[in-house]
């Protein structure tokens, strides 16, 4: 019996320890999103499942070019970065794997993810068209490509044409329009550039909202945070192209990378992403939208209404970004 109460116990511990051990796992990311933005999704999934996560911030760039020197050697299961483009840019590098997986391939439409899934968007925003409200008439505004017109001549407001938002738009653009027109287009802009292009969104309103110019294009989540400061300026968002290709949109998103140490873990965490749960708290931390299309956005986001989106599968961006960037310098935008 004292052999028996033993090997019991021997049995236990070892079950104990063995489920303590699946239970301990974890995962390691490396992340182009801030901390303050992607922690509380990670303790919130730790509390959640136990899987601890460890994490790395810092460029989108840098991170590939760890990820490609540490090889086989790298510690890192999951990669998170802003904009389709870069999200294409590493997987080519060969540093991402596909993952086959229903409950990302039902969360996130197909054409906000990779054609061969080696990444997923997680949340999206949208580039639209900013406006000072004493000063434009709605009636005058349409597209992007219209921004072009004479009409806009001293009163466009743009970001550096250095900054990736920006790059894939153009590239956008010319998947929808070729080359040649996309030039004429981005020709158009610089001609009616009412100073020189800005270090980022947020200057681009508040150069709006002072006069400088009347005009211009930033990303919907800029807005809500400068809004949300100063709640009396005289900015608004107008959704162009509702009457052809819709609204630019881009994406934050993930891939588990090529060498994954922990891959159960990381497709867990990668799915576990995309849910209704963490999708709110992805999107509701940078007032995103929910790449998931049952999840609704913020109540604030939501209050910007509804807009057609652009259906172009996202990873157009990356292809066609080495020509938006070429062309761009052609046409003379800074």
């Amino acid at each position: 019996m004292k052999q028996r109460l033993l090997t019991i116990s021997m049995v236990t511990s070892l079950l104990f320890f063995w489920i303590s051990g699946a239970f301990a796992q974890e995962v390691v990311v490396y992340s182009a999103r801030k901390e303050h933005l992607i922690k509380p999704m990670f303790e919130a999934y730790t509390q959640k499942t136990g899987v601890r996560i460890k994490y790395l911030t810092a460029k989108a760039g840098a991170l590939v070019e760890r990820l490609k020197a540490e090889g086989s050697n790298t510690p890192a299961d999951l990669l998170i970065t802003v904009d389709a483009g870069n999200l294409w840019h590493a997987a080519e590098e060969g540093v991402l794997s596909p993952v086959t997986s229903e409950t990302l391939e039902q969360n996130i439409p197909a054409h906000l993810r990779d054609p061969q899934n080696r990444w997923f968007g997680l949340s999206v925003r949208a580039r639209t068209i900013v406006y000072n409200k004493e000063k434009v008439d709605l009636s005058g505004l349409s597209t992007y490509e219209a921004l072009g017109d004479l009409k806009w001549k001293g009163r466009l407001i743009l970001r550096t044409s250095k900054k990736v938002y920006n790059q894939s738009l153009v590239a956008s653009l010319i998947a929808e329009h070729g080359e040649a027109t996309t030039e004429e287009i981005i020709s158009g802009w610089v001609a009616n550039l009412a100073a020189l292009p800005f270090s980022n969104d947020t200057k681009v309103m508040e150069a709006i909202a002072a006069g400088l110019g009347d005009v211009g294009i930033v990303n919907t989540y800029y807005y809500g945070r400068l809004m949300k400061k100063k709640p009396g300026l005289t900015l608004a968002l107008f959704w162009p192209n509702q009457n052809s290709t819709g609204v630019h949109v881009n994406v934050s998103g993930a891939g588990v990378t090529a060498y994954a140490k922990h891959r159960k873990d990381a497709v867990l965490l990668l799915e576990w992403l995309s849910s209704g749960e963490a999708q709110r708290l992805f999107a509701d931390a940078n007032m995103e939208y929910p790449a998931n299309p049952r999840v609704k956005p913020n109540p604030v986001v939501a209050a910007w209404g509804e807009f057609k989106s652009n259906p172009i599968n996202v990873a157009v961006y990356g292809e066609y970004q080495a020509a938006a960037i070429r062309l761009m310098d052609r046409a003379g935008y800074r």
